[in-house]
């Protein structure tokens, strides 16, 4: 540690920074594509139609007509069970709630079915089916949809690391986000005039220059990251678990779970269809919350107790629980409103709740998804320029202090990393979309060969960045990331019609957005890359400064 407090936190977050970086960096490029996860599984799977106006949402006479539908699937697929549910076709996020189908469509109307437990099970097993929201008929995925990791499957690496496994991830993704909100504290506390470093940028500076770029990436995204660091560490009860451990036991369930979200745990009765009318139970809900936020019918009955019906609504905001909408009880027989559901969970749940919705962006329109989408980016500037930062001030400070043996060695390590992670893993998510329209639709395992085909391209990369001279390992893999993700709508355009001669004029916006956004990326690493080429590989006779991130002698023996 240092002599005063600000050299203290200036160690501290130096090192926390550089320890878990490239595995922060990895969580970050994983992560931030979550929150367009649905489109981006819509663009892999190009033989979905373009999704048109939601039929019948926020019409109540089109919503009482579908619930009869609905009761009558029901009746015929799942008599008896233990609760029966029905989704209607919503044109906002909130069917996330009730529908956890990696291949939902919220344009459809959805029935879903508990059967009753068998002896010693707490529940049933869990059925599903999408029906048409005009004709009511049956809906089924097309055995013609390739098979995909899709939007989720990328989306998931960020908090299970692939491979390792749900639990053995957790512990490091825990760990790593404690570093990092730790790194940002200390950060904050380190900068005397934060503010003004996010205005001042003097290019051309070597350190200065990474240490500017490395400021204003901070603060332009620092509410957000400190956000969803903070948030993110909360609501995982999976990264802290020894607390709950020694109260509860090791399994995640029951009565853990019971008391967080103060779950009904009595046994249920077989549901049969409520002889209530569907209409005036759906027109008070739409009175009270309007039209737009009737979202859900469940159909249960517990041990003891009358059937009834529980109108759910939509959120509206934070909060409101995506997770645990407000519902309405009725009586299924008279009709008659029993109460409003208790809220379940108490402060505890609420917390969550609302660390959830915020984490996951779950309240946000499209717009909102952008600006998360891009703070997420910003994220990925930070990181990336703070693990270049220290390579460049460890360099200057081992090489004026004669150590070069010593730079070979650690900071050509951490330099080897930073190629294969900064450029090298953009490349391989790049990939990822290429192995979708590239690899055969009949494959075996199709959707797991997309993952592993991230993963070799990135392994390549490292071996890539040590077979290399490193000014030439990041000019050239820079400048491979660019072209990979330039040619993603060519590749689109070659072996599918979803391409943007097709979808901008059908006003196709996730299909036509994501091409434009692939573009938009090849750009800004096209940026990059001749940002990177014009200051590591010089004309000869022309070498860099020692502190522009190699130093002029090693240019000109590795080159």
């Amino acid at each position: 540690m240092k002599n005063t407090f600000r050299q203290s936190m200036a160690w501290l977050h130096t090192w926390t920074g550089l320890v878990v970086g490239w595995v922060l960096l990895f969580i970050f490029i994983t992560g931030t594509p979550g929150y367009f996860d649905d489109e981006i599984t819509r663009w892999m799977q190009p033989e979905r139609p373009m999704a048109e106006p939601t039929a019948g949402a926020g019409d109540l006479a089109a919503m009482v007509r579908m619930g009869e539908w609905a009761l009558d699937r029901l009746e015929t697929t799942a008599p008896g069970a233990a609760q029966w549910r029905i989704v209607f076709p919503h044109d906002s996020l909130v069917p996330y709630a009730y529908d956890h189908d990696a291949l939902r469509g919220w344009q459809d109307l959805s029935i879903q079915w508990q059967e009753m437990s068998l002896l010693g099970q707490r529940w049933g097993e869990h059925g599903g089916e999408r029906l048409d929201p005009v004709t009511g008929a049956p809906l089924s995925i097309s055995p013609e949809l390739r098979a995909t990791a899709g939007g989720e499957g990328l989306y998931e690496m960020h908090y299970a690391l692939r491979y390792l496994g749900y639990y053995q991830s957790m512990p490091i993704i825990g760990v790593c986000t404690m570093i990092m909100l730790l790194a940002m504290i200390s950060g904050v506390t380190t900068h005397k005039k934060i503010f003004k470093d996010f205005f001042t940028f003097r290019p051309g500076k070597g350190q200065r220059s990474w240490l500017d770029a490395h400021n204003a990436s901070s603060v332009m995204a620092l509410p957000f990251l400190l956000m969803i660091t903070f948030s993110g560490l909360v609501f995982f009860a999976d990264f802290l678990p020894s607390a709950r451990h020694v109260l509860y036991g090791v399994s995640w369930g029951p009565p853990y779970t019971d008391e967080l979200f103060e779950f009904d745990t009595r046994p249920h009765a077989p549901v049969s269809r409520p002889t209530a009318a569907l209409e005036p139970l759906l027109a008070q809900a739409a009175a009270e919350w309007g039209s737009d936020h009737v979202a859900a019918i469940t159909v249960e009955r517990f041990d003891g107790d009358p059937l009834t019906v529980t109108i759910g609504r939509t959120a509206a905001g934070i909060g409101d629980g995506l997770h645990f909408p407000e519902q309405i009880l009725f009586d299924a027989s008279s009709g008659e409103r029993l109460s409003d559901a208790a809220e379940r969970g108490g402060t505890s749940r609420k917390i969550w709740n609302a660390l959830t919705n915020l984490h996951e962006g779950l309240f946000v329109d499209v717009w909102g998804r952008w600006l998360f989408f891009l703070s997420g980016l910003a994220g990925c500037a930070m990181i990336a320029t703070g693990l270049v930062l220290w390579t460049v001030k460890r360099r200057k400070h081992h090489l004026g202090s004669g150590h070069e043996a010593a730079e070979d060695f650690s900071i050509r390590l951490v330099d080897t990393l930073n190629v294969a992670t900064i450029a090298g893993l953009p490349l391989a998510v790049a990939a990822f979309f290429w192995a979708n329209r590239l690899l055969p639709l009949d494959m075996a395992e199709r959707a797991e060969w997309e993952l592993h085909t991230l993963f070799v391209v990135w392994l390549a990369t490292l071996f890539y960045a040590l077979a290399r001279p490193l000014p030439r390992a990041w000019v050239e893999l820079l400048w491979g990331v660019c072209a990979a993700w330039a040619l993603i709508p060519v590749v689109n355009f070659l072996t599918t019609d979803r391409h943007l001669f097709n979808s901008l004029p059908a006003g196709d916006w996730v299909m036509a957005g994501f091409d434009l956004t692939a573009w938009g990326l090849a750009t800004c690493f096209a940026v990059m890359a001749l940002k990177v080429q014009r200051r590591l590989l010089k004309p000869s006779g022309q070498h860099g400064r020692p502190d522009a991130g190699v130093p002029a002698a090693m240019q000109e023996r590795r080159a």
